[in-house]
């Protein structure tokens, strides 16, 4: 039996999860190199979407991000990795979550390579996606500069 670590989705079914993100604008992450790509050197406020094919990712995350992309002030980058299919990009931006256990789905902020807000898990579970939106727009309105 594979460890949970090795373990992929079906590329065909987790498609549709992907390109909620995408289609919002969202980078996706593949490799290791492309994580630290971005959270090595990005100066600009950057959003990072640990995607996930559970409920709360789908009824909560996702549709909250989506929501809260609609405000005036959002980040400037948007990346995402998806858990369970990139299983070394998901271990290395993790790596840059110090503090947290790992999780997913993970909503964080980053600004000048610094985590400055996280949701984990246990931040969304349980949480109508209008409450992840409210969070996110406050968290935007502290980090994220205005144009």
């Amino acid at each position: 039996m594979p460890e949970l670590e090795t373990v992929r989705y079906n590329p065909i079914l987790v498609r549709p999860m992907r390109e909620e993100l995408t289609n919002l604008g969202f980078e996706e992450l593949l490799t290791r190199g492309d994580v630290d790509a971005v959270l090595g050197s990005e100066p600009r406020p950057t959003l990072v979407v640990v995607n996930s094919v559970c409920g709360c990712a789908a009824g909560m995350a996702r549709p909250g991000v989506a929501s809260a992309l609609r405000h005036t002030v959002i980040p400037d980058r948007l990346v995402t990795v998806f858990a369970g299919m990139e299983v070394e990009a998901v271990d290395r931006v993790r790596s840059y979550f110090e503090g947290y256990a790992p999780s997913s789905p993970n909503i964080a902020l980053f600004v000048g390579g610094r985590l400055v807000h996280m949701l984990e898990r246990r931040d969304i579970e349980g949480r109508m996606a209008a409450e992840i939106a409210e969070e996110l727009i406050a968290a935007f309105d502290r980090y994220c500069p205005r144009a």
